[in-house]
């Protein structure tokens, strides 16, 4: 084994993070975009409108990057026609893909609102 490789030892000693909660960016980095779940965090009371409309941007592009790489791992299975499982979890992302572009179309017109009234 070469010395420059982690060993199954090293990765063992490693200790969790201690921190239990998730930050607001953590969850901005892992694709959550709702508004109505980003409010639990106290900072986001803190942000302008147009920082928390940037930050729900930014987890918008993860989620949807998500989608996209769900999908073509699904599709990218041999000999889908004997694999019915796995069709009905493409048609699942698919409607998610539906859903996330409504939501997606609902948040600019939300903020573009609210930044207009501002």
């Amino acid at each position: 084994m070469d010395e420059n490789e982690p060993s199954i030892e090293t990765s063992r000693t490693t200790k969790p993070s201690k921190t239990g909660k998730m930050s607001l960016q953590q969850a901005i980095d892992l694709g959550e975009y709702r508004p109505e779940y980003l409010t639990n965090f106290a900072e986001w009371h803190t942000l302008s409108t147009y920082i928390q409309f940037q930050m729900i941007r930014q987890a918008l592009e993860i989620r949807h990057r998500q989608l996209i790489t769900q999908y073509a791992e699904l599709n990218n299975v041999l000999d889908l026609r004997n694999k019915p499982h796995v069709q009905e979890a493409m048609k699942n992302v698919e409607k998610q893909l539906r859903m996330f572009e409504q939501d997606r179309e609902e948040l600019f017109v939300r903020y573009s609102n609210l930044m207009a009234d501002e």
